[in-house]
Parts: C-alpha cells; structure tokens; sequence
C-alpha cells in the first residue's frame, strides 16, 4: 500500500535523530538551448529545535534547494537529477503526489518570500489558515476556523480579524499571517524564503523574534533562506554559505563568524560596514556570479577570489572539515600554512 511509505512525524523525534537530511542534492532546470545547473550536489542536516541559515547571493540556489525539500521543484524545466531528500522518516522524491499531500503542511511547511503574493485576495485570512487545518485534521469547519483564530492570536493579531481580507493588511501583518499558515498544524520543518526581505527594520526584527519564540514553543527544526547575516546571526544555531549552487563553508554560527574560512564568505563579511568605523569604506566581492548554465571547470569562485591560483582555476575543490561540523570547499587548505588575510583564526 502507497500508504505504507508516510512514516509518522514522531519517527524523527526520539533521540538526536535529524528531522530533515538532504543528501547530494543536484537540480538542473533543463531549458530548450541550455541547461541550468542551479544546485550541484549539497548535503546538511537539521534536529529538531534547531535553526540552519542558507546565504548567499541572488541566484546562488537556496530557494531552488527548498523547493526540491517540498519536491516542487516546477517540472518542467526543473529536473531532481540525483540526490535524496528525508523529512520525518520519509523519502520525498519517492512519495506519490497524493502522499506528498499528507507531508506538506503537516510535517514540512514553507514561508514564500512575496506575502503579497501567497495570500489569496478572496478569501478572508481565516478562511486560509482553516484550509490548512482542514485539509491535515479531522476536524470540522468551526473546529478549523477557531485554530485559525488562535493562530492569528499566536503571531501577534487579534482573533477577530479573521474574517479580514489580505489588503486590510499591512505588509506585517500580511507575512504574520503567512506564518500562521505554516505553522497551523505544527510542523516540524519550517523553510522560511527570505521572510523579512519586504518588510521594514523595525517589523523585520518583531517577526525575527517572533519566529524564534515560536521554534522554542513548538520544537520546529527551521531553514532559514537570507542573504542578510545579521538576520543569521539573530536567529539561526548553524549556517550553509552557498555559491553558484554548492555549500562552499558550513559550520555552527560561531565556527562560521568567528572562524571564516571560504573566501567567499570572508567577501561577505568584509562587504558589510563597519559601526565602529564609519569612515571606513565598503569592500564589495569583485565581480559577478558566474553565468549558471556556463559554470566553470575549476572553483566557481576563483574568478572573484583574491587567493585563487591556476589549479583553482582547472580542478573543482572537494570539501576540507576542521572538525565534525565545519568544513569548506577550498583546495588552498590543501597548503599547510594557508590562511584568510583577515578573518582566519587569530
């Protein structure tokens, strides 16, 4: 039976046993004249209770990666090419799409980075999160409502704006109450694309704290989709820094911030300002992101890095670990005495 294949959400729970595993993950968008190769072969993991940030630039694959953690990556042109994908026990390129039905919103749910254009302009935000309900519970209509009313409460608006439509919303309130969506039937892995990008500094950081409260309420393993490191460095227990769709530095947030290794991420950290220096200039990555569906041979980075040599520029680096946690993809660390200029350790 199909059904036999839909492990139940407390077979992830026990123990230190990961919520989500994503193994060799490769995704290619196969276009008419040209292929891009948008994720080439990233692996991480997440427990439960616990926060992974995804940076990088415009186009570096984070929201390609977590599209293909729901498996709706668009078929076509979007093809899994190889690799594997477990949310609480199960296989999500395996399942069926009337299993992935069960696993979506219940067990995995998604923040899209637009809350203007998730929400439906027709229905009344209630009538949205009681889908949801509805949809994974047996529950009736009113039952389904009221958690929507709850819901609603829990992020911060009052219950009786339910029967509310989207544009009586603030930008806010609107990503609010996509995150009640998500969250309305407690899943255990939230993706979050880019939550805060449309929204002010201020309400950026009131819905920041209100996703970490609600990860420590609930227990939900969170991915976090930023190319903001502020926003890492407020929310998130381990960072992923991506670039031309590869992990090139993972690590605990203080392995990454305190212990930079890629250069890429160095680039990062050196293009923010300085608040103790505010005369200081601006140290921008030279270059751009090379072209996707023309990656070169050798390091993808090497165009842009000031410690990249000829054979950087011929063999593509494998990942070098500094301990159980951290590791890169530099081929420099193959040097015994190779160090980052400015941030290697001290």
């Amino acid at each position: 039976m199909d059904n036999e294949k839909i492990v139940g959400t407390n077979a992830a729970e026990s123990g230190d046993e990961p919520v989500l595993e994503v193994k060799d993950l490769v995704v290619h968008y196969e276009l008419e004249d040209e292929t891009v190769e948008a994720v080439n072969d990233i692996s991480f993991s997440l427990k439960k209770g616990k926060t992974i940030g995804l940076v990088g630039e415009t186009g570096a694959g984070k929201t390609t990666t977590a599209l293909a953690i729901l498996n709706l990556v668009p078929d076509p042109p979007g093809v899994i090419k190889g690799g594997e994908i477990t949310v609480c026990g199960n296989k999500m390129l395996e399942l069926k799409p009337h299993q992935l039905e069960k696993i979506r919103g219940k067990d995995v749910s998604m923040i899209f980075q637009d809350p203007m254009t998730s929400l439906n302009p027709v229905m009344t935000v209630g009538d949205q999160i009681a889908e949801s309900v509805k949809l994974h519970e047996d529950v009736t209509e009113a039952e389904a409502f009221e958690r929507a009313q709850e819901m609603l409460e829990l992020v911060g608006i009052p219950g009786v704006r339910a029967n509310e439509y989207p544009h009586q919303f603030s930008g806010g309130m609107k990503q609010r109450v996509v995150i009640a969506i998500a969250l309305a039937c407690n899943p255990k892995v939230l993706l979050a694309d880019e939550p805060t990008t449309a929204l002010d500094v201020t309400i950026q950081a009131q819905v920041l704290d209100m996703m970490n409260d609600l990860k420590e309420k609930f227990g939900t393993a969170l991915v976090m989709i930023t190319h903001d490191l502020g926003v890492v460095a407020k929310i998130c227990d381990e960072v992923a820094v991506m670039y031309a769709g590869r992990i090139v530095e993972c690590g605990t947030l203080e392995e990454v911030f305190d212990h930079t290794k890629h250069p890429y991420t160095e680039g990062l950290f050196n293009s923010l300002p300085n608040i103790n220096d505010r005369k200081s200039e601006l140290k921008p990555i030279p270059g751009l992101m090379p072209d996707p569906t023309k990656l070169p041979e050798g390091c993808a980075f090497a165009p842009r890095c000031q410690y990249a040599t000829e054979e950087c520029t011929k063999k593509r680096p494998e990942a070098i670990h500094f301990s159980d946690t951290h590791y890169t993809l530099c081929m420099r660390y193959n040097e015994p005495d190779f160090r980052l200029q400015t941030r290697g350790d001290k």
